[in-house]
């Protein structure tokens, strides 16, 4: 017979002790795909040097109920040299997660840093299977600090007087 002692770390014992905080991913689904590659086939000729890329990245999310909500990692990129476009994708890749027994402090740092870090692997993997597919080779987006955007999104909206720190 195995005691209260021999659950797994984190167990909520039988005496009364509040829910175990958890975050669980419900579904995850590609929003919005587009790949444009207008100056194909001459954009996929050989170049003595790497074009530029300015790639920028969004995190919207939404409460679909009290426990649920909707979490949007939006990538965009551009590929170009001088002025033509090689090519242009964007991803809304979404999640939808179910959140319950973190403290209300918690929520927004769980919707804009780890929910979009959980989703960003799959969003990684499609950009580089749109490029790849597009004739060009596979763009692998390098891992994003979510926290220090999510940081620098703070600093940005409490410098214009939207959010207020208590």
């Amino acid at each position: 017979m195995a005691s209260k002692d021999d659950a797994p770390p984190g167990a909520a014992s039988g005496n009364g002790d509040a829910t175990q905080p958890s975050l669980n991913v419900l579904a995850q689904y590609v929003k919005d795909l587009s790949f444009e590659s207008p100056g194909a086939p001459n954009s996929l000729r050989g170049r003595d040097k790497a074009p530029g890329i300015a790639i920028n990245v969004n995190v919207n999310a939404n409460p679909l109920s009290d426990k649920q909500f909707d979490v949007n990692l939006t990538l965009n990129a551009k590929a170009s040299f001088d002025k033509e476009v090689l090519f242009n994708v964007e991803l809304v890749y979404g999640g939808v997660f179910a959140i319950s027994g973190f403290p209300q402090e918690h929520m927004l740092p769980l919707l804009f840093i780890e929910c979009p870090r959980l989703l960003f692997p799959f969003a990684r993997q499609i950009i580089a299977e749109a490029t790849r597919n597009g004739g060009f080779p596979p763009l692998m987006l390098d891992p994003i600090d979510f926290a220090q955007m999510f940081q620098q999104k703070l600093a940005e909206d409490q410098a214009a007087g939207k959010v207020k720190v208590s």
